[in-house]
């Protein structure tokens, strides 16, 4: 372990690298994290021994992978302070735990001439599942805009959430706009009406201490990938009621009690939602990051990036030809920054700066109807994480006054 977070650095083998015969910067976090030393021992040392099938055998290395399985449930439930370990489901990702919400918990409580409302900056992960189940129940899905800031518009979603509102999914940061939203306060304006909250937190989680239990989300999403595990392991968070009252997703072993002939019974949670065998190498590795991020404090994961923030953010801004989407204050602004550079395409900004080892995003980041509303096709996205650093920051201002000078006829 690093002894500080500003060494942090030094435990990702992967940073240590040049690109293009240019010092690696690596600012994609938002689209996947990279994995420290920590977390690649553990998985080693997983598949070297312990590697065996959990639940189902009494043999050492069942047993040992069993408790490495479950062990790693528990530090999730405590990293989000979950009322219990039956609250946490592994899934394959944030994704497929939003599809599980609307497969279940959707099609059960959600019948024609009700709503579902989204914001208008959701992921297509937290946005498809709900179009589709209202168009599959005839039910109206509709979406809570923004302020000029890019900040979730309260006063729009007070409108749009009525006693026919039956689910609210909403992001708990964005993936594009560097927002936070007031999840706890849409929480219990969902609850007024008698709807539930459903929290997108694959760009919360990461970044930020979260407590679902203040919360009072109902269900709560995110994915191992983009705080440093394997990819292939996700989250499901649901409060324990719904969950037990929830229709099946999946069938198969593990998620059984008894099958006969004619009929079956199932497990109680978690293991009902958890057929076949599952990803028990992601969940160790999972766990190795939970212990990873909470060795260094949550608290101070969030303050790193926002020193970040402040730095970087006012010179981007400052650049005449450079347009930053969402907050321009840094203070209300995460790690994730969306920008365009004046008659360029966001494609050929990446590909510039990737010449100058700088990796960002482009493209429209699964986020259409935002990219609509912001009335363009595409960004680019550059997003940080604790370990990057001040001379990251300066080498994407570099990269992009390069980029400009080199498309105003100059060269590299």
């Amino acid at each position: 372990m690093a002894c500080s977070i500003n060494d942090a650095q030094n435990d990702f083998p992967i940073l240590n690298q040049q690109v293009n015969d240019e010092r690696l910067a690596y600012l994609d976090n938002a689209a996947t994290t990279q994995r420290p030393r920590q977390v690649l021992a553990a998985l080693q040392h997983f598949y070297e021994h312990d590697n065996a099938n959990v639940h189902r055998g009494v043999h050492t290395l069942a047993e040992r992978a069993t408790k490495d399985y479950e062990d790693a449930r528990v530090k999730v439930q405590h990293f989000i302070n979950a009322a219990s370990a039956d609250e946490i489901i592994f899934t394959k990702g944030c994704t497929d735990s939003l599809n599980m919400i609307a497969a279940t918990y959707g099609e059960a409580n959600v019948s024609a001439g009700d709503e579902i409302v989204i914001s208008i900056m959701e992921h297509h992960s937290n946005l498809i599942p709900w179009q589709q189940l209202a168009r599959r129940k005839h039910a109206t899905l509709k979406y809570i805009g923004l302020n000029d800031q890019g900040q979730l518009d309260m006063e729009d979603a007070r409108q749009k959430i009525t006693d026919k509102t039956k689910i609210v999914a909403v992001t708990h940061a964005s993936n594009v706009l560097g927002t936070v939203t007031p999840l706890k306060e849409l929480a219990k304006l969902a609850h007024q009406h008698g709807a539930v909250i459903v929290g997108d937190g694959a760009q919360a989680v990461p970044h930020m201490p979260v407590d679902v239990q203040d919360l009072g989300v109902d269900f709560y999403a995110f994915s191992g990938h983009k705080m440093m595990s394997p990819m292939g392991i996700g989250v499901l968070y649901g409060k324990a009621d719904r969950l037990r009252a929830m229709p099946l997703y999946q069938y198969g072993g593990e998620m059984i009690s008894e099958v006969h002939r004619d009929h079956s019974t199932w497990a109680d949670i978690p293991f009902k939602f958890e057929a076949g065998t599952q990803n028990v190498a992601g969940a160790v590795g999972l766990g190795a990051a939970v212990d990873y991020l909470q060795a260094l404090g949550m608290a101070n994961v969030q303050a790193k990036e926002q020193e970040l923030v402040d730095y970087v953010l006012p010179r981007l801004t400052a650049l005449p030809y450079v347009t930053v989407y969402g907050p321009q204050d840094p203070r209300q602004h995460t790690g994730v920054i969306a920008f365009n550079m004046a008659n360029l395409h966001p494609h050929d900004v990446a590909t510039a700066l990737d010449m100058d080892g700088v990796a960002v995003r482009a493209g429209h980041h699964c986020a259409q109807p935002l990219m609509e509303k912001l009335g363009v096709t595409a960004t680019a996205r550059a997003s940080f994480y604790f370990y990057n650093t001040w001379r990251d920051a300066d080498q994407l201002i570099k990269a992009i006054k390069e980029t400009k000078e080199f498309f105003d006829g100059g060269t590299f």
